[in-house]
């Protein structure tokens, strides 16, 4: 009897694993990826837009009407302010073609872009020194399309304020940008 019983649960489990199986197989074996994200190894402005994006009623997205303002709630909050913009090129009187944030790239070679780990290929931007390092932006209303993404990366004698200064591959290329006004959004302050 005890055989019989040991017998009788042993073809159970084996059934129990073929149909197992056979769910895995006419799933077609189907893998979703699951992003997450640890809040607390990333700047507090990345997790205030990651709350934000999923709670807007949440987060209360600063309108900045000055520098001072930028800077009080720019790694706190989401900070959104009117500048300016002109273009500079990396042959300018003055500019020695390498960027003066880190890691030091040189752009004499016309590579006016740089590769962010989390936003890919952007814009470089020359901005107050205030307004830290590997600050990522979103401009608005550029002649450069209509949002572009943008890293400080760079400083400049006259650069201060809401003025920021956008890399073009050379000076002459740089004089039809002009002066424009802009939105900024900072989206990540520094690194």
């Amino acid at each position: 009897m005890k055989n019989m019983l040991r017998m009788a649960r042993n073809q159970l489990c084996v059934i129990g694993i073929l149909v197992i199986m056979f769910f895995i197989i006419i799933s077609g074996n189907q893998k979703e990826e699951i992003v997450t994200y640890n809040v607390s190894s990333i700047n507090s402005i990345q997790a205030v837009h990651l709350v934000s994006k999923y709670n807007p009623e949440v987060v209360e997205t600063i309108y900045a009407s000055n520098i001072n303002e930028v800077l009080q709630y720019g790694s706190t909050n989401p900070v959104v302010f009117k500048g300016t913009m002109t273009a500079y090129g990396p042959d300018c009187a003055g500019c020695t073609g390498i960027v003066a944030c880190p890691p030091r790239n040189d752009v004499r070679n016309g590579n006016i872009y740089f590769n962010d780990n989390q936003y890919g290929q952007v814009r470089i931007v020359a901005a107050d020194k205030n307004i830290p390092c590997g600050t990522m932006l979103k401009v608005n209303g550029s002649s450069e399309g209509s949002v572009m993404m943008a890293i400080v990366l760079d400083r400049g004698g006259v650069i201060n304020g809401t003025l920021m200064d956008l890399l073009t591959a050379s000076e002459r290329t740089s004089d039809p940008f002009g002066r424009q006004n802009v939105t900024y959004e900072i989206v990540r302050w520094g690194w």
